[in-house]
C-alpha cells in the first residue's frame, strides 16, 4: 500500500503543507482531514508543497476542489508549489491550471497572497 507523508509549517501566517508520496483514494482522507483542520482553525492562506508528491489520482484532485471555494470565500487561497512535471500533467489534463495557481517554489508562492506579511 502506498502512503502519503505530510507535514505543516507556518511561514509568516501562511500554512505550508508538504505532501509526499501518493495522493489517491486510500490517502486522500488524510489530506482532506489536514485541510479541514486548517480551515477549522481559520487558516485560509495555504501553499501545498508538492516536490515529493509522486502520484495524484482524481480523488486526490477532488480534495482541492472540496475546499477551494470555502478558502476563497474567507479571503484566502490554496496555491501549489514545486509540482513535478509528471504530477502537473494530471492537474493540466483536468484543467486545474485555470482554477489554481502553480509556482516553481514555495518562496514564489508566499508573496502572492493578498495582505501577506511577506509581500
Amino acid at each position: 500500500m502506498n502512503e502519503l507523508g505530510m507535514r505543516e509549517e507556518d511561514r509568516a501566517g501562511i500554512l505550508v503543507l508538504t505532501v509526499e508520496g501518493f495522493l489517491d483514494a486510500h490517502t486522500a482522507p488524510k489530506f482532506e482531514q489536514m485541510l479541514a483542520q486548517a480551515i477549522a482553525q481559520k487558516r485560509y492562506r495555504i501553499v501545498v508543497q508538492c516536490s515529493g508528491l509522486t502520484y495524484i489520482s482524481s480523488t486526490g484532485l477532488g480534495v482541492f476542489m472540496a475546499f477551494i471555494d470555502t478558502v476563497r470565500d474567507a479571503g484566502g487561497d490554496i496555491k501549489l508549489a514545486c509540482v513535478t512535471p509528471k504530477v502537473y500533467k494530471v492537474f493540466d489534463l483536468l484543467g486545474f491550471p485555470k482554477l489554481l495557481e502553480f509556482y516553481g517554489t514555495v518562496d514564489e508562492a508566499l508573496p502572492r497572497f493578498a495582505g501577506s506579511a511577506t509581500r
